[in-house]
Parts: C-alpha cells; structure tokens; sequence
C-alpha cells in the first residue's frame, strides 16, 4: 500500500497537464483555485489508497486520473451564485431571487456594467448631475408623486423617511399594522433603529380616527400607515382609511407616512385580483411620503422606492444616511428601464416578467403543461410517467397572501418506484438546478414560472438527476 502512494503524479505536473488542456473550461480557471481542488483530489485518492479502493499503480497514472479529476474540479469549480430553474409557480420566489427583469431592463444593467455611463454627469451642462434625475422624473409621471428618491430596499426607505421626519418624536402606527417582514425583521424593530418612538393605537383588530386624535401630542411627528400585504385579518375588523388619516393629519400639520410594502404600479383587479392598492391610488389619497420595493409585484431589481411631497422628499434626499442606502448604477439601469415599460401599461403586462407571469390565464398555462410534459414524455418517457393536473400558483413575495392562481401542473412519477424524495434533493446538485414540488406521491412542475425556451433545460437537469437514482 505504501508504495501506492509514490505512483501519485505530482501537483505541479496534474496542474501543467490541465492548463495544457486548452480545449477544457478548466484551464480557464485560477491556477491558484485549481491547485486547491487538485491537492483536494489528490487527498481522496489517498483515502481510496487506504480503503483499498485503488490497488493498481496502473489507476494512479496522469492519464489514467485525468477524466475523473476533470470532472471533480467542473462540479467544485462552479460558482455559488448560480442560475436555477424555478419550477415552483412562485412568481416573487424570495427564495429564488424574487422578480425576474424584463429584456430591456437586463440590457440596460449589461451596458451599464461594461460601459462608462453618465450616472452622476450632467450631459447638458458638463457638470456634476444627480443619480437620481435617471428615474425621478419617469416615477412622478407614472405615480402623480410631486417628487421621489430610490434606496436600496424598503426597508432601508422606511428607515431613512423615519429618521428623517420622525427622529427624537413619535410616529403613530395601528397595532393592526405592526407587521413582520422578511428574516423575522419587524417594522417595529426598524423604527426603533430609526431613532422614531413608535406610539401604538387602537386593538389589533379594529382601529378607530379617535385612537389616532387621541394619541397626538407635541411629541408626534408623523402618522403611519403599513400596508400589511402578507396577511389578512378577516372577521370583526376596521381600520382607518387613508383619506380620513390625511384629514386628520392635515388638521393637525402632520405628514401621512404609508409603507404599501409589496407596492404596485398596475391594478390587479382588471385581471380578477384582489384589490391592492396602487401607488398611484395612494398618492392621489393624500399620502405625503410612499415607500415600497422595486423587486415584488412591480417586476424591478430590489429598490427601496420613496414617492411624495416635495418638501418632505427633498428632506429625505438631504438626510447623510441617504449615502450609505444609495443604489449602484445596475440598479438605476434596470429601475429605469421597467419604468420607461410602465408608461404604456398594455407594454408592461406583455414586456414584465413578474406580470406576464401573474396574470398569465389558465387556457395559456394548460397549453405550456402540455407542450412541457410532451417534451418530458419524448426525453424521459422510459423514466417518468408523465401527466397533466390541475393546481394553483402564488404570486409570492408577500403578495395576495389568499390568493390561488389556477393552473396546470406537469406531474412526474417513476415507473421504477424509485424515491421522489431523493430526485428532489439530487436536482438540486446537477448542473443547472430544478426546483419543484412533490404533492400527491409525485413531483410536480408549474409552467408558469418556467419560459418555454427552459423545457429543454428541464428535461436535461431531470436526464442528469434521475440517473443515478432510478
């Protein structure tokens, strides 16, 4: 056995023979990355050595090690942050990177990546600009806002409006609106780092004006209103409507703050939604100060999107925090050009993936499972039995939380018998990944969040999974 391991080749010569290979995507690699895994194979091949797995010298020649190492150094080599292939029928999968962005959108992040661009350069005058003169003026116009600022999420645009308007004071909330967020992040946790005294009213259930009138003082600076988008309360209920918010805040010279959380720039109820307020809805009620992301139902990069009063976003604009929530110019990119799209909302609902996708209808999503499971069928029709159901989607994201979307799901089950559970853990390490669902003793695909040009990609990531389990 000793004499085994003087039959391994060396590092430096494993590493000039892989470089040599230049016909490999593994002599583009660094070669210090490359000499990391080498010696990490090199490592399994003595532990092979000692349990006896390899006997020959034969299997430790350069040759002889190549195809495997190859192989080992392609899968350790890939990139952590990878594509995935969302099969799911979340829209806004927080999970999966929520909103996907339209064409246009992505070339504009590509071009400003690779380009030089005017993000803070004043093409009229030669001079320093503003960043945020590239989607200010496109958001009044699509909102009806007097004025507005992007950070880099919302909740980083609640944090900024607070510390700006409400810092050293109160700010009036609903205990019915005290909401928790993503990664158990809840608002009020993010007012109190705002440096807001948050000053709660009414019962959880029902919230009255005079809760409000009641709890203003000298020391109230603002009255706040959460959209609570990821839940409902139903049953013996009542909250106070923006309108009469802002007719009391007006009588008493006080700013209406109103975080809609998930926000939208299109009205659902056209395609059969609930209602969700619009931004556009809630400025023309009188709020003074919007915020909401950019990167849920509205389709965009993540952003934190504040809309309003002039003068209480120009505060906001001045406050120094707003440097270390500024958003890169990837993002301006992409913001920008989803909301040029948004200016003709017939263009955002064909050009939006995150829309396309919502209010895509159930007779387009049966002819996408049929199309995807005949693809299946032709390439795995010895592996799977395939079928087409009936099931529900959801548009994800903190969004229409009751809401079920119909559609048509593509069902797999092994003819074999074999473990759908461990073909679920194992698309998740091929090459390209396959998420999916396992209800009803079969794993379960949604077409509507996998494009038509992915089925081909479906069935090879289902190819590379299944052959080792079935």
């Amino acid at each position: 056995m000793s004499s085994l391991y003087r039959h391994l080749p060396a590092v430096d010569k494993i590493l000039d023979a892989l470089t040599l290979d230049t016909a490999s995507d593994v002599a583009a690699l660094p070669r210090p990355l490359l000499r990391d895994l080498v010696n990490v194979f090199i490592d399994s091949c003595r532990d092979d050595i000692r349990n006896e797995r390899i006997g020959s010298p034969d299997d430790l020649h350069l040759d002889a090690l190549l195809p495997r190492l190859k192989t080992f150094i392609a899968v350790q080599a890939r990139p952590h942050f990878r594509r995935v292939l969302n099969g799911t029928g979340v829209v806004v999968h927080t999970n999966l990177g929520r909103s996907l962005l339209a064409d246009s959108a992505a070339k504009a992040v590509h071009d400003a990546c690779v380009s030089y661009s005017n993000l803070e350069f004043d093409l009229s005058t030669g001079g320093r600009g503003s960043r945020y003169s590239h989607v200010e003026e496109l958001l009044c116009k699509i909102t009806g806002a007097e004025a507005a600022l992007v950070v880099n999420n919302n909740a980083a645009a609640v944090m900024i409006i607070l510390d700006t308007l409400c810092k050293g004071k109160e700010a009036i909330v609903s205990r019915g609106q005290l909401v928790e967020i993503g990664g158990s992040f809840r608002i009020p946790d993010v007012m109190e780092k705002s440096g807001a005294t948050l000053r709660e009213v009414g019962a959880t259930n029902r919230t009255h004006v005079r809760d409000y009138e009641n709890a203003i003082t000298e020391e109230t600076a603002a009255l706040m209103r959460v959209h609570t988008s990821n839940f409902r309360m139903v049953g013996f209920t009542k909250e106070v409507t923006l309108p009469e918010m802002k007719e009391l805040a007006d009588k008493h010279n006080l700013p209406v703050i109103e975080d809609l959380g998930s926000g939208s720039l299109f009205d659902f109820t056209e395609v059969g939604l609930p209602h969700e307020p619009t931004v556009q809805q809630v400025v023309e009620q009188g709020a003074d100060v919007i915020s909401f992301s950019g990167d849920k139902v509205l389709g965009g990069p993540q952003a934190g999107i504040i809309v309003g009063t002039k003068k209480y976003i120009d505060a906001i604009k001045s406050n120094p925090m707003n440097r270390a929530l500024r958003i890169d110019k990837m993002t301006l990119a992409a913001l920008e050009a989803t909301f040029r799209l948004y200016l003709d909302p017939a263009q955002a609902k064909r050009e939006v993936p995150t829309l396309r996708r919502i209010i895509a209808t159930p007779e387009y999503l049966q002819t996408k499972a049929e199309q995807l499971g005949a693809v299946l069928e032709k390439a795995l029709g010895e592996i799977f039995s395939v079928e087409i159901v009936s099931g529900s989607s959801r548009v994800g994201g903190g969004a229409f939380p009751e809401q079920d979307l119909p559609t048509s799901l593509v069902s797999l089950t092994y003819k074999s018998g074999a473990s759908l559970v461990e073909l679920k853990q194992r698309l998740l390490g091929v090459e390209l990944p396959l998420v999916g669902m396992l209800e009803q003793d079969s794993f379960r695909l949604d077409p509507r969040t996998l494009s038509v040009e992915e089925f081909e990609l479906v069935a090879k990531s289902l190819a590379e999974a299944c052959v080792a389990v079935a």
